[in-house]
């Protein structure tokens, strides 16, 4: 396999893959919508797909250049979604115990855009008592009096993506924020006094280089948020990058998979001599006994997922399903009072184990009895042959009840999981 940067998806974020949905199953979805809810916990995530600029190494559904009139008809249908959603049995009389707001850049809107969105969302899912509320942040679309306004709406984890700290490499990745604004943001975040703050960075951005790295580990340190998320570059075929590279207009050099993980290897040394803990493959954090991630955590367990808004998807009683994937079918569907639902997946009890299994693998730290308990089989038994491997590569530092991964085994997580896939599931492009 390969230890270059290739083109192609290297970060696993649900299983069965996203290829294998089908228009075929929106029946299935119906059905479960219909159904009475599952003895699960309800998150829902809402996405804002609005961003200054589209980073050249996106590959998300984002519009840029948008009219103040468009932004104010998606935010209402959002709303009108949320009612739609609300009345279906699975979701009708159910307590949210989680909200996440993700994006392109949920931040991109005004702060009465966002009063009128949440108050919107308010009355048709409540989320007084949930237990996190997360909103995703770019630093040069905020103002104190935003940020201010966050925390008056209930938002409790803030988080904030920088990426790196160097203006040169900001903008030669596409980003919209330089770091002047990053500083800015964040002293209006402390003085905001949110119960829990992230920093978003990606080890191995075009341009990156050790010293870089290094200065942007050093400052994230500095500003002590109380979790870190650090992912690794990757080029997912629709992106910028890629598209220009096949183009001929541009060449993409990207650091191998080795350095990128021997940088994050370091970040994590810095960030653990300084007292923060290991969360997953990619996150740290101040205090463990404080800052939890419930939409990870629920979400990765098999929690149900309310999803609003363009090509978002969602779970609900078992069945994966994704929103209409382009602007004028998601709001046509909407504004004519239907769900815009495109495609879905039921996936039988041995591929929920096996998302189950793989997602729980990405926190470093896998309960495997919590899986018998839920599907009476035992994955230690089932794949004895991969964790026997597993263990004599060194990946694993316990194979043994809860199954424990090595720091290399963190590092390289998500091209493990593969090796759990179903023989008719392709492996994703990865190292």
């Amino acid at each position: 396999m390969s230890e270059a940067t290739e083109p192609g998806s290297y970060f696993v974020a649900n299983y069965p893959p996203f290829a294998r949905w089908h228009t075929g199953a929106v029946a299935d979805v119906e059905r479960a919508l219909n159904a009475q809810p599952a003895d699960e916990p309800l998150g829902l995530y809402v996405h804002v797909p609005f961003c200054r600029k589209r980073c050249k190494f996106c590959y998300f559904r984002v519009y840029t250049d948008v009219a103040a009139a468009d932004v104010e008809r998606y935010t209402q249908a959002l709303v009108a979604e949320a009612a739609l959603a609300a009345a279906r049995p699975a979701f009708a009389g159910r307590e949210l115990r989680y909200v996440y707001f993700g994006g392109g850049t949920p931040s991109f809107l005004s702060v009465k855009q966002l009063q009128r969105l949440v108050d919107g969302l308010h009355r048709s899912f409540g989320w007084d008592r949930a237990e996190e509320v997360t909103f995703e942040c770019e630093p040069g679309t905020l103002s104190e009096p935003k940020v201010r306004a966050l925390k008056d709406l209930g938002m409790t984890r803030i988080s904030l993506g920088v990426e790196n700290f160097s203006d040169a490499i900001l903008e030669a990745n596409g980003r919209a924020h330089l770091s002047a604004e990053i500083l800015r943001a964040w002293d209006w975040i402390r003085a905001a006094g949110f119960p829990n703050t992230n920093i978003d960075l990606i080890a191995g951005m075009v341009g990156e280089t050790e010293d870089s790295w290094r200065r942007t580990v050093e400052r994230t340190l500095s500003l002590e948020p109380d979790s870190v998320t650090i992912y690794q570059m990757e080029l997912p075929f629709n992106t910028v990058f890629v598209k220009d590279a096949k183009g001929g207009t541009a060449s993409v050099t990207v650091a191998d998979w080795p350095t990128k993980r021997a940088w994050v290897n370091e970040a994590f040394e810095r960030f653990l001599a300084r007292g923060y803990s290991i969360s997953s493959g990619y996150t740290l954090v101040r205090d463990p006994a404080r800052v939890h991630f419930r939409y990870r955590d629920m979400l990765w367990e098999g929690s149900d997922l309310a999803a609003l808004g363009v090509a978002s998807f969602g779970h609900v009683g078992g069945v994966h399903y994704q929103n209409a994937p382009h602007w004028d079918d998601y709001l046509a569907a909407v504004e004519s009072g239907r769900l815009p639902i495109s495609r879905g997946l039921k996936p039988t009890p041995r591929e929920l184990l096996i998302r189950q299994l793989v997602l729980g693998l990405k926190r470093g730290r896998l309960d495997t009895q919590r899986l018998v308990r839920r599907f009476g089989v035992d994955p230690l038994v089932e794949w004895a042959a991969e964790w026997q491997r597993l263990a004599a590569e060194g990946y694993l530092e316990s194979p043994v009840p809860p199954v424990v991964l090595s720091r290399r085994g963190l590092l390289e997580v998500d091209s493990l999981l593969p090796r759990f896939f179903e023989p008719a599931v392709d492996e994703p492009s990865a190292a």
